[in-house]
């Protein structure tokens, strides 16, 4: 399906479903079998990860356009863009070191084509995402759905770690 590798797999749903609630559930499950995971995740506003009177600020704010902060246990790279319209997710893959994950995860960038896990809650009364997505793989829902795709327990993150681990074992993302 995706010959980018590390592999790249991502989480789509609408919003309220509970992707960032499932994921922090899943990476300790992921990395207690051994893998090390790199995240994405797509913000649709303004964010900033630095403030006001912090050094790496006043230096990004005098005109840097990209700055570095980093200790002995973390770093962090801020790059100002002039453009005004979302990063490619594959540029955003390729800014990740491939040695140091052995699995992408994305949450966001659902209108690309790439192997996504849809989430859907029955509660909000939507219609599902992967009828008209052919890249999504598999469907994790709190409901019986009417799908074609492997159906997984959206409340159960050690179902959902398994059905990754088996396709990350056959690397078929």
């Amino acid at each position: 399906m995706s010959a980018l590798r590390p592999p790249v797999l991502g989480f789509a749903a609408r919003s309220g479903t509970g992707k960032t609630t499932l994921l922090i559930r899943l990476i300790p499950l992921l990395r207690a079998h051994g893998l090390e995971i790199g995240m994405i995740k797509h913000a649709h506003h303004q964010f900033d990860i630095d403030h006001p009177g912090k050094d790496s600020f006043e230096l990004r704010r005098a005109g840097a356009r990209q700055t570095l902060i980093a200790s002995d246990s973390r770093q962090a790279l801020i790059t100002e863009t002039a453009e005004v319209s979302d990063p490619s997710l594959s540029s955003l893959v390729a800014s990740l070191d491939p040695n140091l994950v052995d699995l992408i995860l994305v949450e966001g960038f659902r209108h690309e084509r790439f192997p996504k896990i849809e989430l859907h809650r029955a509660q909000l009364g939507k219609a599902l995402l992967s009828a008209s997505d052919p890249s999504i793989i598999a469907v994790a829902s709190d409901a019986a759905v009417a799908t074609p795709l492997p159906l997984l327990p959206l409340n159960n993150p050690d179902a959902v770690a398994e059905f990754i681990l088996g396709i990350c074992g056959n690397r078929s993302l």
